[in-house]
């Protein structure tokens, strides 16, 4: 999947855990209801946003992910969330952004495997 629209926000890089990191960026979509789309970029990842800044029109290659939680009440919860795995420019025809050359050439990024063990497939 793909979003364009232009940069509102880009936040630093937060270290979660040991073992886990991610940055956040809000992508302004053009239309005629513009929507402000929060994507999140982990570990590696992280880096492909160094170089963008806030109003450049780019487009984000992304996974949208979804789990299930249950809380300790019973009650189950859904939550979606909007992985980037790829950045460039908008209009750039194929170059490369944020000046990273291999940034658009790297596949979609694997499930995480710590919260989607329980899927039945």
């Amino acid at each position: 999947m793909e979003i364009s629209g232009a940069i509102k926000k880009i936040g630093e890089t937060q270290q979660i855990t040991d073992s886990f990191r991610k940055r956040e960026v809000v992508v302004t979509t053009e239309e005629q209801y513009p929507q402000h789309i929060q994507v999140e970029f982990i570990q590696d990842r992280t880096g492909l946003l160094d170089g963008y800044n806030v109003g450049d029109k780019v487009n984000i290659g992304f996974n949208l992910k979804g789990r299930e939680w249950t809380s300790p009440q019973g009650e189950v919860k859904y939550f979606n969330t909007v992985q980037g795995w790829r950045i460039e420019k908008a209009g750039a025809a194929g170059a490369k952004g944020g000046g990273n050359a291999s940034a658009s050439d790297m596949p979609p990024m694997p499930p995480m495997g710590d919260d989607e063990d329980d899927l039945p497939f």
